[in-house]
Formats: C-alpha cells, sequence, structure tokens
C-alpha cells in the first residue's frame, strides 16, 4: 500500500476508533441503552453492514474464523458495560494503553527488535496508564477500569489475528458474521436475568447502529486493512493516538469535565507515543 494512502487509512481507522468511545458512553452514561444490549445490537448491526459490503467479494482463504469472532465479542461486551462508569476520556485511555502493552509484547515475541526510543515511548505511555487508574480521590471504578482493561487485552487479541487477514473487509464481515450468535446470546440472557442491561431506547438503539455498522463495522475494515502493513509495534503505539481525540471529543459534545489525573497522565501517554513514533533528527 502507498505510503499516503496508509497515513490516510490509519487516520480514519483512529477516528473511528474514537467515535466508539464517545458513542457508547453517550448511550451508557444517559441511561439510553444496557450494557448487554448496547453491545449485542453493535456486533449484529455491524455483522449486516459487513454483510452488505462482503456479499460480492471472494471469501476463500479470507475467513477470521472463530477465535477473531470471539475475541471480538470479548471486547465488545466489557467494553459496553465499562462505560456505565468511566468517561470517554479515561476509558479510550484504559483501552488503548492495555493495547500499546499486548501487541508490543507480541511483536517481541514474535521476533520483532523494538529500538531503545520504542522502548521509551512505552515505559512513559504506561506510566501515564498507571497514573490513572492509581487510587485518589478522582480514580475510575476498580471493576469498570477492570472491565476496560480486559475488553483492551481482547482487543489486542483481536488485532494481531486481523495482522494476518489476506482481505481485510472479508476478515472483517467474517469476524462480525460468525459474533452474531454470541452477541444475540448475550441479548436473551440479559431480557432473562437482567433486564436492566437489556434496556435500549430509540435514541440507544440509533448510537449502538451508528456505533456497529459505521464506526466498527467500516472502522474495523480499515484497520485490517492497514495492519498488514504495519510493524506490530507501529500498529500498537498508533492505536494509542485515539484516547486523546475521545477525551477531546468527551469535553466538546459530552460535556465531560477534564481532571489533572486525565490532563497529566494523557499527557504522559501523548508524549510516550511521538517518542516512539516521531522519526529521529539527523544532522
Amino acid at each position: 500500500m502507498p505510503r499516503a494512502r496508509l497515513i490516510v487509512v490509519c487516520a480514519l481507522t483512529l477516528c473511528a476508533f474514537a467515535s466508539n468511545s464517545l458513542l457508547t458512553r453517550r448511550a451508557l452514561g444517559a441511561g439510553q441503552a444496557g450494557a448487554a444490549s448496547f453491545a449485542a445490537l453493535r456486533l449484529l448491526s455491524g455483522a449486516a453492514m459487513m454483510w452488505i459490503l462482503s456479499r460480492n467479494r471472494q471469501r476463500a482463504g479470507a475467513e477470521a474464523g472463530w477465535r477473531s469472532a470471539l475475541w471480538l465479542f470479548l471486547y465488545a461486551a466489557p467494553f459496553s458495560w465499562a462505560y456505565l462508569r468511566l468517561s470517554a476520556g479515561i476509558g479510550a485511555f484504559l483501552l488503548f494503553g492495555t493495547v500499546q502493552a499486548t501487541m508490543i509484547g507480541a511483536a517481541v515475541v514474535h521476533g520483532e527488535r523494538p529500538p531503545p526510543r520504542t522502548w521509551a515511548g512505552l515505559a512513559l505511555a504506561l506510566a501515564g496508564l498507571a497514573g490513572l487508574t492509581l487510587p485518589g480521590a478522582q480514580a475510575p471504578p476498580f471493576a469498570a477500569a477492570a472491565a476496560m482493561i480486559v475488553a483492551g487485552l481482547s482487543w489486542g487479541a483481536y488485532s494481531l489475528r486481523g495482522r494476518y487477514a489476506r482481505d481485510g473487509i472479508a476478515a472483517t464481515a467474517d469476524a462480525f458474521i460468525r459474533s452474531a450468535p454470541f452477541a444475540a446470546a448475550l441479548w436473551v440472557a440479559a431480557l432473562l436475568f437482567a433486564p436492566p442491561a437489556a434496556a435500549l431506547s430509540e435514541t440507544g438503539a440509533a448510537l449502538a447502529v451508528a456505533s456497529g455498522a459505521l464506526a466498527s463495522g467500516l472502522g474495523y475494515s480499515l484497520w485490517n486493512t492497514a495492519m498488514p502493513h504495519l510493524r506490530l509495534s507501529t500498529a500498537a503505539i498508533l492505536q494509542i493516538s485515539v484516547p486523546p481525540l475521545a477525551a477531546a471529543g468527551g469535553i466538546a459534545l459530552l460535556g465531560e469535565r477534564p481532571t489533572a489525573r486525565l490532563v497529566f497522565g494523557g499527557g504522559a501517554i501523548i508524549a510516550g507515543v511521538a517518542l516512539a513514533i516521531l522519526p529521529r533528527k539527523t544532522t
């Protein structure tokens, strides 16, 4: 893929990722949807969109497999539950900080040897992540933070499998379509055993469909298209640029208040990303 096109694809993808945090927090924070109904409808609408986009494509050899579908589900469900209590910015920093650590660890296991600048950037970014989660007056609820970390681990695993996709759109479609039974089972279980988690207003449904069909379906297709052309360490660090976008959107669009913890922790993460990915000046 030409470098200019890769940059555009990555930029659009990161905006889609940030939109997911904003749409989910808008629905769940305002009580427009329960965590189970939002996650389920998000996956189901993503499956519908991806089926439409991929129905005329050659799928042979492009299947994502059930494991990718399971990782996708294990990302979406705790992601929604966490956003019952987390702000858009804090949730995104927790999610993508975990993703960064997971994918760089996988890069090392697969034989990549990131340069010292990458390690220094990772250390600084993880220090910022730790600053966001340490106990204190402004600390996020522990259970919600833990759920978002689980979502980050699952998203990291899903992204790693997407690296080997021959066709990003077909692989994303396969993962979403295979995740539909998990999504339906979650929704039915919530209806039977936890009705509040299955609540859904018209606004909540619209937000879930936008998150699933647009920000997720189209966004993940772009990501799977870009992944084969990126080093694992680069892909990990690129994703950590999503939280500042989500935090800014939360402040501007959702009325969330910036805190010192968010500013300093987020600043450390941004600085770590810059250290790791910006080219070194030569003389």
